[in-house]
């Protein structure tokens, strides 16, 4: 699977953003597919995963009920919908995928290349 992150940009406080992750090369179905950001200076750290099949949901407390994470099957690509904006949400975000079971997961081994947001205050 080789995964591509998209829809990065410059949002004012309480703005919105949808980041897209496309995937390509196999089906997702037995998959977990997952966001993570990194601010700078920080360590990388989870923001939220989805089931493919079933499509549960699993949120970081920083983002819950502010970020939405979803998935198109007929489009094999992975979502994260952003509202509520804050500057501190300022990050490289990266999406993820493993196949391997267990939820909700934090680990994963195939990673996209990160997409930067950047929320100005």
């Amino acid at each position: 699977v080789q995964l591509q992150a998209s829809g990065g940009g410059l949002v004012q406080a309480g703005g919105s953003l949808r980041l897209s992750c496309a995937a390509s090369g196999r089906t997702l179905s037995s998959y977990v597919m997952g966001w993570f950001r990194q601010a700078p200076g920080k360590e990388r750290e989870f923001v939220a995963a989805i089931k493919w099949r079933g499509g549960s949901t699993y949120y970081a407390d920083s983002v819950k009920g502010r970020f939405t994470i979803s998935r198109d099957g007929a489009k094999n690509t992975l979502y994260l919908q952003m509202n509520s904006l804050k500057p501190e949400d300022t990050a490289v975000y990266y999406c993820a995928a493993d196949p391997r079971v267990g939820w909700p997961r934090f680990e994963y081994d195939i990673w996209g290349q990160g997409t930067l947001v950047t929320v100005s205050s």
